[in-house]
């Protein structure tokens, strides 16, 4: 059985290490931010997302260790496409802020190789740790998985203050910022939910757009593998109805949004 325990809100290193854990690397992600993109997916994440598919990059203590010099010996060689076509280098997993130090020695020796960056994360983290990565980010995609507190918690297993606060702190440093958000019949559907993540977003003057992301299935296979329970395998993906019925939830408020 999977079992699901809420993790302490990422605290700060004492430390800089020189080498990460990492899931996989993918040399040309099309959905990870502008442009053509080398994605990095790190190991370990604090939430453990009823909906999560890569369960694989959850422990820490998987994955295979890199160090820094060698991530960009292998970005560099992607630097001309990445030029061309307005991308970039994005960190997801898992979860990068876990991995702070090395997120963070990434992002700023990609940004003196004038590569742009993006950080893919929940926000659960303490403010000086995002801050620390943050300054070397060009673009945050920030998934806010519920707005609703209960529906946060069963979804997630951890609360959704701290994300919520990383979004006012983006807000409040004119971050550049895509919020992503998972539709889940059943789950964040509810009108509530959805009208107050609307409103929530609807001040904050540095996002860009909101990516309304369907749910689907394609990870399940990885949870039976693993021997997890997948609590999620009787919902259905939304409807184009239902998904169009939050797009426009969303734009009641201004928000520009995308599918």
């Amino acid at each position: 059985m999977r079992a699901r325990m809420a993790t302490n809100v990422l605290a700060p290193s004492e430390s800089t290490p020189l080498t990460g854990r990492i899931h996989s690397l993918e040399s040309g992600g099309m959905v990870d931010g502008p442009g053509i993109r080398f994605v990095v997916f790190t190991q370990g994440c604090p939430l453990r997302c009823l909906y999560c598919h890569n369960p694989d990059t959850q422990a820490l203590r998987d994955g295979r260790e890199i160090s820094v010099d060698a991530l960009m010996s292998e970005i560099t060689k992607y630097r001309s496409y990445m030029k061309f076509t307005g991308g970039g280098v994005t960190l997801t997993g898992g979860e990068p802020l876990i991995q702070r130090d090395f997120t963070r020695e990434v992002f700023r020796r990609c940004q003196e190789l004038g590569i742009h960056t993006t950080l893919d994360t929940s926000g659960f983290a303490h403010q000086s740790v995002a801050a620390d990565v943050v300054q070397h980010v060009d673009l945050v995609m920030l998934c806010i998985k519920a707005f609703d507190p209960d529906t946060h918690t069963r979804l997630t297993g951890v609360p959704r203050e701290p994300s919520l606060r990383f979004a006012e702190y983006l807000n409040s440093i004119n971050k550049k910022t895509w919020i992503r958000f998972v539709l889940v019949p059943g789950v964040t559907d509810s009108a509530a939910n959805v009208e107050g993540l609307a409103q929530f977003l609807a001040p904050m003057t540095n996002i860009e757009k909101v990516e309304i992301l369907p749910f689907h299935k394609m990870g399940e296979y990885k949870w039976e593998r693993m021997g997890f329970n997948y609590e999620l395998k009787d919902t259905p993906s939304p409807s184009v109805a239902q998904v169009q019925e939050v797009v426009e939830t969303f734009r009641k408020y201004n928000l520009t949004v995308d599918v």
